[in-house]
């Protein structure tokens, strides 16, 4: 049996995580990683305690799904959280540092995500490139932050 590189196993568990979104356009699993133990995992979807997006939670994601609203459009009235901020804020919930940490995620970071993870003190990114803002991976290496794509 060939074991699975570090960077592999988690990405693989960021594809587990995944399968936990509820969002209608695209499903994104993240999982934060300290000295090779996991701190930290985060999906796409609406906020603790509120309807899930496939149950009617957020208006924009259903008018999205439903061809109403273009890609980029009314991306303020979004009520759901990304996967990375989900992962970040579980962290800070359980009282577990981010600083040093690396982020596995199925999906590159947008750029409001990508801010989010420079302030708290994430030093590498592992993704695959699928989301439409590349703006997120810009701010990343201006910030001298590892992202590498799979």
């Amino acid at each position: 049996m060939i074991k699975p590189t570090w960077d592999k196993y988690f990405m693989k568990m960021a594809e587990v995580v995944r399968l936990r979104a509820d969002c209608l356009r695209r499903q994104v699993g993240a999982v934060l990683v300290k000295d090779f133990r996991i701190i930290a995992t985060g999906y796409n979807g609406t906020p603790y305690g509120i309807k899930n997006c496939s149950d009617g939670g957020c208006q924009r994601c259903l008018l999205r799904h439903q061809g109403k609203l273009e890609s980029g459009e009314k991306e303020e009235s979004c009520i759901c959280l990304h996967a990375e901020q989900n992962a970040i804020i579980q962290a800070a919930y359980l009282g577990v540092s981010t600083k040093g940490a690396t982020l596995y995620s199925t999906t590159n970071p947008c750029s409001t995500c990508a801010k989010m993870l420079i302030n708290a003190g994430v030093v590498r990114i592992v993704c695959r490139m699928e989301h439409h803002d590349k703006e997120g991976i810009n701010l990343l290496k201006k910030a001298k932050i590892k992202a590498e794509l799979t």
